[in-house]
Formats: structure tokens, sequence, C-alpha cells
């Protein structure tokens, strides 16, 4: 069963929801007793995610997405 947590808590207690949806938990995030969105664990973490480039490997502390996008 999906955990439901009202929207003020989840960003009063971030790290304790973040260390539940690593357990792999979900939560629904309400606000006034509507439902907002969901958060659930990545399934297959590796096979979902592809490294493409790492910025930081061109210098430290990654590059500015303006000079990226003024090269495009």
């Amino acid at each position: 069963m999906e955990k439901l947590v009202g929207l003020k808590e989840l960003r009063q207690n971030m790290k304790k929801y973040i260390d539940c949806v690593n357990k792999g938990e979900s939560l629904i995030v309400i606000r006034k007793s509507t439902p907002l969105f969901k958060i659930s664990p990545i399934e297959n973490e590796a096979e979902d995610w592809e490294e493409v480039i790492d910025f930081t490997q061109i210098r430290k502390g990654g590059v500015n997405i303006q000079d990226i996008l003024s090269r495009i």
C-alpha cells in the first residue's frame, strides 16, 4: 500500500521520505485532501539511465548551461 503524505510534511521532512523511497516505498503527496503527485522508486535503475556525457570531466564543477545552449 502507498503511504499518504501532506505536501507541507514532505517539505519539512524531505530526508525521511527520501529514505522511505530508497527502501522501496511509494508516496502519494496530498494538499487539502487532494492527491497532487506520486513519488516512487525507479525500477531497474541501471537499465533505465544511461550516462551520455559527464560534464565534470570537461571542467571541475561542471559546465554552465548557458555556455552549452549558446553553442547549439
